[in-house]
Formats: structure tokens, sequence, C-alpha cells
């Protein structure tokens, strides 16, 4: 079987080399096991056929029998289109062809009997169906008593008539040439106790399916098994390494935390903090190497916990330091933790990219020697030229920007693994923390810090920009700053979205100078350019600050009360929040508002309503995942994911997920290394190298 399956896609019936060019270019099918676990994402049902007179436009996808009287062509270049009069005994309707058409009459004649299928719609008051799918009844592939697969493809596949039937059949070719059946991948025991289809049944039902709880059973079985291999790779791995890997014991906590704790904490920790605090501490001194979560919305105060984790790592001897995704983050960090640490002899220092050379002799040699105890940076820390002297506490800052193999360089700089603190202001879903993040710990700051007045989130159409600039100016007048943050630097033929560059124009002309300065910041400016334009606004010199999204991160501006997001449909939901975490930064009471056309897609309008709802970033990150997939920690659909979820989505399939994390820890509390005769088949499949298949052992 396994030889058959790895065989190129270009010697399966109906490819050949063209095709299988375009199916890797397309969709990455390389291989007929590729092609196999290409899964549909819907079914149309084929059981059904209608006639002509039941027919009304609003009806999704229908087919119907009958034969074609007549073709003829109608319009002129663009709107030139083949029409074929298709009739039953009931009525007649349209059947229209704006390309590819000229084979059509050849292979349907008029007078042969059709099955035909596609979507009615009305055109000059007349039924019709634009390029609708077409089969002879007696030929075998037709499938009038079943559900039919309907597949993902690409436009560039449709001009090559790649479309989801063609691959439907490519399918069938596949499945028909199957030398034997699938082998099994679950133990028997398994499949028995939580009553699943065995693979090959869910393999071919998944397909072509025979009614629709023949899917439903054969989609459970393929989610759960992807998801459970996943888990229990993850789990496999913790607790091989919570076995043998040992973490430094930090036993005190000393003169330097109790200092700070007394005397420079700025305010009361809040009960989220405490918990967190107790949760590092225990983890800092059992022995075993920390790989904690810690999970916080903007302004939580993650960084003050990561601070004080650190201040326990150097009473107990070492040094620490903390990795940011960008130079602003990492400048962000290094202000604040000076500030906190302001009065007490620690030396703390800041290495990026653009630190001068001659800067960074000091910054090694105190490295080196241990005088040098907390250093802040961005992937500069991972360089070789870069060796801590005895490094036992890495804080990661957002961690999923950082790839697996970057972060196995910082672990290799210490001789016992570091404790690792992994911060995370995205809040992440449940089902996405267990997938992720299943092999860490995870802490959550569920609590704000008192005196924050919650957000108060508006949405207004485009037509009612006055009023927002009419409330916009009274509070100005009241001394608060001000971003309006836009999607689009300059003007997109291809998108209709408001853009900085004619938000400026407009801007300058309400808000005129010299009453009113205006900083502007975008991702094409030169670094130092956007570095003097932030510099004015933080100093209050300028009062409205113009943006597109570079301000996501790392900006904190508490007199800044008002965030104004111009064509907010256009933005992903964490990116909303993430924007939104900008202002709320002080004492005072701050405003969001989300700007948008009347034109708005059912997921635009479910964005905007939830975030206009919610303040919690948990929530909002639940709506989100279910509306876009994975993807959403990065904007696109899974990338930060770091396996390739073939049928499973983790927005919709939370209770498959849990149940799949059950029964792996269930599995690995009673035979951790897979060793009894019962779980071999694990450790085979496991082994082969499946979906999901990470060292997840040495790497946090």
């Amino acid at each position: 079987m396994q030889q058959y399956l790895q065989q190129d896609i270009q010697f399966l019936p109906g490819v050949g080399p063209k095709r299988a060019q375009l199916l890797r270019d397309e969709l990455n099918i390389g291989t007929f096991e590729e092609l196999l676990t290409h899964y549909p994402f819907r079914y149309v049902d084929r059981s059904r056929f209608y006639t002509i007179s039941e027919v009304t436009s609003d009806m999704p996808f229908i087919q119907i029998r009958g034969k074609i009287f007549g073709y003829s062509t109608i319009g002129k270049s663009r709107g030139k289109r083949l029409v074929a009069d298709f009739r039953d005994n009931t009525g007649r309707m349209e059947l229209v062809w704006f390309k590819g058409a000229k084979w059509i009459p050849e292979n349907y004649p008029v007078g042969k009997e059709l099955v035909v299928f596609g979507k009615p719609t009305v055109y000059r008051r007349k039924l019709n169906l634009v390029h609708p799918e077409m089969e002879d009844p007696e030929k075998k592939h037709v499938v009038s008593s079943r559900l039919q697969a309907v597949y993902p493809t690409t436009e560039k596949l449709k001009d090559q008539y790649l479309t989801s039937k063609a691959i439907s059949k490519l399918m069938a070719n596949l499945i028909k040439g199957l030398p034997v059946k699938f082998e099994e991948t679950l133990p028997a025991w398994l499949l028995q106790k939580l009553n699943l289809v065995n693979l090959d049944t869910a393999m071919r039902q998944i397909h072509f399916p025979d009614t629709p709880a023949q899917y439903k059973r054969a989609a459970l079985r393929l989610k759960f098994e992807e998801l459970f291999y996943i888990q229990l790779n993850i789990l496999q791995g913790k607790s091989i390494r919570n076995r043998h890997f040992r973490g430094n014991i930090f036993e005190k906590v000393g003169d330097i935390f109790n200092t700070f704790y007394k005397e420079h904490l700025p305010f009361e920790l809040t009960g989220a903090q405490k918990r967190v605090m107790k949760e590092i501490r225990s983890d800092m001194g059992s022995g075993r190497q920390m790989n904690r979560l810690l999970q916080g919305d903007v302004g939580s105060g993650k960084t003050l916990v990561a601070l004080m984790s650190m201040l326990i790592a150097i009473d107990n001897g070492y040094q620490a330091c903390i990795m940011a995704p960008t130079e602003i983050l990492a400048q962000q960090h290094y202000k604040s933790i000076t500030r906190f640490l302001e009065g007490m002899d620690l030396k703390v220092a800041l290495l990026t990219g653009s630190v001068k050379k001659s800067e960074r002799i000091p910054i090694h040699e105190g490295l080196e020697d241990g005088s040098l105890k907390i250093l802040i940076g961005t992937h500069a820390l991972i360089e070789d030229v870069v060796q801590f002297r005895n490094l036992g506490l890495v804080v990661i800052d957002e961690q999923h920007r950082f790839g697996v193999a970057q972060r196995a360089r910082l672990w290799k700089k210490a001789d016992l693994l570091p404790h690792v603190l992994v911060m995370t202001a995205t809040p992440i879903p449940r089902t996405l923390a267990m997938t992720l993040y299943g092999d860490l710990d995870v802490s959550v700051i569920d609590e704000m810090p008192p005196g924050r007045k919650p957000i108060i989130t508006r949405h207004s159409f485009d037509s009612k920009r006055l009023m927002v600039f009419g409330f916009l100016k009274k509070q100005l007048a009241l001394g608060k700053q001000a971003y309006i943050v836009y999607p689009l630097i300059r003007e997109s033929e291809s998108m209709d979205y408001k853009d900085l560059e004619d938000g400026l124009e407009s801007i300058s002309r309400a808000f005129p100078p010299p009453e009113y300065q205006i900083s502007v910041v975008h991702g094409k400016m030169k670094p130092e350019e956007k570095e003097i334009s932030m510099k004015h606004f933080v100093a209050g010199r300028t009062r409205i600050m113009i943006a597109t999204t570079v301000i996501e991160v790392g900006v904190d501006v508490p007199n800044a009360s008002i965030m104004i997001i111009e064509s907010a449909e256009r933005f992903g939901l964490s990116q909303l929040h993430q924007l939104r975490g900008r202002v709320g930064r002080g004492a005072d009471q701050s405003y969001c508002i989300l700007m948008t056309g009347y034109k708005l897609s059912e997921e635009g309008r479910k964005r905007i309503d939830t975030m206009v709802r919610t303040n919690d970033g948990f929530e909002i990150a639940e709506v989100d995942l279910k509306l876009r997939g994975p993807g959403n920690i990065e904007g696109t659909q899974q990338s930060g994911v770091p396996f390739n979820l073939k049928i499973a989505h983790l927005g919709k399939d939370g209770q498959i997920l849990q149940l799949a994390r059950d029964t792996a820890e269930l599995i690995i509390a009673e035979d951790s290394d897979l060793t009894l005769e019962k779980n071999h088949i694990f450790t085979r499949h496991i082994k082969k190298g499946d979906p999901g298949h990470i060292d997840w052992g040495n790497i946090s």
C-alpha cells in the first residue's frame, strides 16, 4: 500500500506531467497520498432531482434531468456567451457558458438526455444555470444516490479544467486502484472504546460517502486521529522532559527580590499577578526545567511578572534574558525594566541589530564575567558571539514569532537547560493553547491593574465622519491624544479601503496647524524617521498620530485615549483587539471608534459586533478562531502552526480535540514510553513522521 501511495501524482490515470505540475504548484499535491489527504470542505446532496417548474433563483445547488433543444451564441467580445435551451416535461430554462464552450455542443448534442447541476439564477426574467456541471446519466460515474464531495481548488486550476468535479474523478481513479485495504493506525481496543470506524472505511467514505451519517463517522475518525497523534507526541515529549531533564533549582527569594518588592514596586500586585508568581516560584524551585506560557491582555502587567521572575534568578546567582520579536518591543521592555529598577544596583543592557559594534564589547564582557545580570534583545541574542556566564531564565515575548530552531539555539547557551517563560499578549483560545503550547504549563493574568477603565468601543459608518471629527475635537480640547489607523499607505486599485495618504490630507484640513500638530508613522518610512515621529507623539508635541498597523505593538502613551480605525472591516479580530490595546493605558476614559462602509460581509459584521460587545481578549480570540481558523495568530491560514492540519479545524473541533487530549493523557499516564504491547502501534505511527511529529522533548 505504501509503495502505491508514494507514487508521483503524474502516474495517476487522468493526470499526466502538465496537470501534475499544476497540482504541485497550486495545492502542494505531488503524490497519490497527498491527493488522498486533500479532503473535501463540503458536500452536496445529489440524491434529489428537481423539475424545472420547482426551481426558484434563491435555491442552493440543484440537479435536473432534461434535454437540450438548441444552442445559440449571443453578445459580443466580453459579453459573448453560448446559450442552450434546456427543457424537461414541466418547463424550460437556459444553460449559459462564457468561456471554454466550443466543446460543449460536440459532447452534449441536441436531443440527448442529460443531468445538469448548478446554482440557479435569473437574468432578464429568465431562469438559468451558468457553467453547469453536465453528465450523461448512462455513464457509471454519475452519482445520484449519495453526497458529492466538493474539493478546495484555485482559479488557475479551474482555468485548466481541474475543477472540484475533476479532482473527484481523480480521487475515484486513485481509490479504484488501491491494491489492498488501508493499514490500521489506531489499536483495536481504542477503536472499540471510542466506537470509531476503521481507517479503510473512513478513507473511502470521506471522499464518497453513502449517507450523511457515514460521512460524519468518517470525519470524526480522521479528525480524532489527526489531533490525537499531535497530543500524544506533545504529552510524551513533556513526560520525557520532566523525567530526564533537570532544571536549575532556585531555592531562595533573596535581598534583590525583596528590596524591589518592598521599595520599588510601583503599585500593589493584582490577585492574578500574585497567583502567577506563586506558580512560577514553584516551577523554578522544583528541580524540573520550567516551561510556562504566561498569557495576559495588553496592559495586564506581564512585564512586571517577568521582571520579578528574573530577580529570583539573579538572587540565586544566575543571569536572565528577554527575547522580543522586534526592536521597538525590545526597546519598550528595556525602558520599562530600567524604569522599574531605578535606584537598584543591577546591570541591564539592550542588544539589538542596531547596537553599534563599539557598544557591544562591554555587553559581551559583562555577560561572560557575570556582572551583566539582565540582557534584553531581539534575534541578536541568538548569535554565537553572545555567551552568558550562567544563564538561568529565558523570557520570550510573543513566542509564535520565533521558530523552534531559533529558540533551541538560545537553550544551548546554558549548561543546564534554563527555565523558560513564554509571554503572549495575543490571547490564545484554549483549543489552540492545547495544541500550539500543549507541552507548556499555562498561567493566565485575567485581571487588569486597578484604576483602569474599560475602553468604550463604538461602530460608526463613513457617512457619520463629521460627527466623529466633532467628538475628536472635544477630546483634543481636553488635552487628550489620538491614533488614527489605516489599513493601506496609499490608494489601491484592487481594494476599496481608506488609505493613509488620502487620510492625512483630509485630517490636515479638518485639524489644521498651528492649533493641531500631526505625526505620521508607516512601514515605508526609515527607522530613524519613524523614531522621530513617535518621539514627538510620546512627548505630546503632536496630538494626532496617523499610522498603519506598525503601532500595533510597542507604543505606550498613557495620554493617548482615542483610537480611530479606518476600514475596520479590513482587519482581523486579533489585530483590532491589539490596536485597541494601544489606548486605555492611563486612568482616563478611553474610546475606540471602528469606521466602516455600509457594505459589510457577514464575517466583517460579526467581527465589528464582537469588538463593540466585549473587551475580553479570550472571548475575542475564540470568535476569531471560529471565523478564520488557527492562522489568525499571524493573519494567514495555519501560519504559526507547526503542523499541517489536513481535516481538523481548531475553531470548530474543540470537543474532538478535548477527547484526543484526554485519551492521550490516560495512555501516557499508564505507559509513558509506549512500551506496552497494546500501544506498539502508536510508536510505529509516530516514528513514521506523521503530521505533528516534532521533537517537543528538548525544545519548549
